[in-house]
Parts: C-alpha cells; sequence; structure tokens
C-alpha cells in the first residue's frame, strides 16, 4: 500500500500529494470549486459582453488555493501546463502560469530559455490582468535582464490590450534591480495608450520607480505629466505629499 507524501490542507480538504497528474490537478479544482466566488469573480474580471474579460469563465478558487495548487503540481511538463493555458477556466490558466514561475525560479539557464520562449508562444493566453502582473516580471523580465529587450517595445506596440500590459510590467523585474530606462522607454510608448488598464499598469511601475529613485520619476512627469491621462498620473504620484499631488492633477 503506498503512503502519502506529504498533505495540505485548503479550505478544510486535504490534498495529498501521491503521484499528482494533470488529471488529479482536474479533480482538485472541481473539489474546491465554490460557486458563490465564482460569480463574484464573473464581476470582478469584467465577464460581460464588451467588457475586457469577456467569455471568461471562473470555478471560484481564491490566490491562496491556488498557489498550493500550483506548489503540488510543480513537476508537470509543457504538454500538461499547455492544457492549462488552453483552458476556458481562468483558475487553470492562472495555475499554469505559476507553475511556469515556480519552474523558471528553480531551472538552469537553458530551463529559463525553453520557457520564456513557451511563454511567448503562449502570450495569447496571458489574457487578463492578473495573469499578466503574476507572470511578465517573473519570467519574461527577469530572462531580459542583460539581454536584448526589443521583444518588449515589439510588445508595448501590439493590438493586443494584454500583450501591452505585458510589456510595462515585464519592466517591473528592472526596476527591483535599479534599472528605469527601459520602464520609462515603455511608459513613454504607451504615454497616449486609451486602456484604462494600461494607464493603471503604466502609472504603477513609473510609481515603483520613484519608490526606489524619485528624482528619475520627477524628471519623467515634468517631461509628460500635462499630456498623461489622469488615471496614469493619478497613480503614478499616488504616494507625494498631497499638495505635490494637488499641483499635478491641477495642470493636467
Amino acid at each position: 500500500m503506498w503512503k502519502p507524501i506529504k498533505s495540505h490542507l485548503i479550505s478544510g480538504l486535504s490534498i495529498i500529494t501521491y503521484n499528482p497528474s494533470l488529471k488529479s490537478l482536474t479533480k482538485d479544482i472541481k473539489k474546491l470549486a465554490d460557486p458563490k466566488r465564482a460569480t463574484s469573480s464573473q464581476w470582478f474580471f469584467k465577464t460581460g459582453k464588451g467588457q475586457y474579460g469577456y467569455g471568461d469563465q471562473f470555478v471560484g478558487l481564491n490566490s491562496a488555493t491556488q498557489r498550493l495548487l500550483a506548489k503540488k503540481y510543480s513537476h508537470l511538463g509543457f504538454r500538461e501546463i499547455e492544457t492549462l493555458l488552453k483552458s476556458k477556466i481562468h483558475e487553470e490558466r492562472q495555475i499554469g502560469f505559476l507553475i511556469l514561475v515556480i519552474q523558471f525560479n528553480r531551472g538552469e539557464q537553458s530551463q529559463k530559455t525553453r520557457i520564456y520562449k513557451f511563454y511567448l508562444d503562449h502570450i495569447d493566453r496571458v489574457n487578463n490582468w492578473d495573469l499578466v502582473d503574476l507572470s511578465a516580471d517573473k519570467i519574461l523580465g527577469a530572462y531580459l535582464l542583460g539581454k536584448p529587450t526589443g521583444i518588449l517595445n515589439k510588445l508595448a506596440r501590439s493590438q493586443n490590450l494584454w500583450e501591452r500590459r505585458v510589456a510595462i510590467i515585464a519592466t517591473y523585474h528592472f526596476i527591483k534591480q535599479n534599472q528605469f530606462a527601459k520602464t520609462l522607454e515603455i511608459a513613454e510608448i504607451l504615454l497616449q495608450d486609451k486602456h484604462d488598464l494600461i494607464h493603471k499598469a503604466v502609472g504603477w511601475m513609473l510609481r515603483e520607480v520613484g519608490n526606489r529613485s524619485l528624482p528619475t520619476e520627477i524628471k519623467f512627469l515634468k517631461k509628460h505629466y500635462k499630456i498623461m491621462p489622469r488615471t496614469m498620473l493619478r497613480y503614478a504620484i499616488e504616494k507625494f505629499p498631497e499638495k505635490q499631488r494637488k499641483f499635478y492633477m491641477a495642470k493636467n
């Protein structure tokens, strides 16, 4: 008789980590599904007709549960991960990207390269803001540090909303290394973007630059704040003193 290697307690359920497979992951997801949370997520991620997440489906797993499942099934191969990424269920795609992040962090350089290419090959499945935010800097940004970054410029000019968000969020990894030039370059490309989710992302990254080098952020703002979308500017100056915030917003 086999003995379980390890178990995690999630929402009162013991999930046994013996011989985990894609099939057993699907069973775990079904066991942990929460219809009430799923309904709430459908609203939160704007899945109605004409909204940015139109057609996305949820089963109702919270972020902590998804991360535990990703850790449990972190050994899955590319073929199995691809199945997750192609799923209509949002949480299955999210678990797939979380597994890729885990494998990227653990992998040797050759494995990181494979994951980077796999990520780009499946970038059409990075199709909501949370999927972008949990993966773009941790895979794309981390891989490109110290390498040519033209792919980010290409993504920033894409007609696809999520590819544009990937471009700016990927630079978060550079920001954490106190390298700000690429973030500012991509931010300039996206200054006149029409979508609110890009305004928020660019403003967030500018704020992160300012958290590490306020003079760098202020120099960028002096050049561009009059033409920046107000949401972008508001996010960028969120931590400024009130008097300074009012000055920028009044002139915008």
